[in-house]
C-alpha cells in the first residue's frame, strides 16, 4: 500500500490530467502528461499541501517527474526543514 503522501499527489495529479491509474514511477514528461501550465500548478500544489517552499535550484525535472519522484522531493524538503527547525529551537535563550 502506497503512504499517504504518495496517494495525496496521486489523487491531485490523476484528478487535474484526467488519468487513470497511474503508477507511481510512470514518466509524466515523457507521457506528455506535463507541461508549462501543469508544471506550475503541481508547483503550487506541492507548496501549499505540504507546507513546504520550493525553491528555485529545486526547479528540476527529476524532482517532478514521477509520482515517486515527488514523493521523495516532498521527504527531502520536509526533513530539511525539520532539520533546520530543530536546529533554530536549540538556540536557546
Amino acid at each position: 500500500m502506497a503512504d499517504e503522501t504518495a496517494q495525496t499527489i496521486r489523487r491531485f495529479i490523476e484528478t487535474q490530467l484526467q488519468a487513470k491509474e497511474l503508477s507511481d514511477d510512470e514518466d509524466l514528461v515523457d507521457a506528455g502528461y506535463v507541461n508549462s501550465l501543469f508544471a506550475i500548478q503541481l508547483v503550487l500544489f506541492v507548496e501549499r499541501q505540504f507546507h513546504i517552499s520550493v525553491q528555485d535550484s529545486d526547479l528540476d525535472l527529476a524532482n517532478f517527474r514521477s509520482i515517486s519522484a515527488i514523493t521523495e522531493f516532498v521527504r527531502r524538503k520536509q526533513s530539511s526543514n525539520s532539520s533546520a527547525g530543530q536546529l533554530d529551537d536549540s538556540s536557546g535563550p
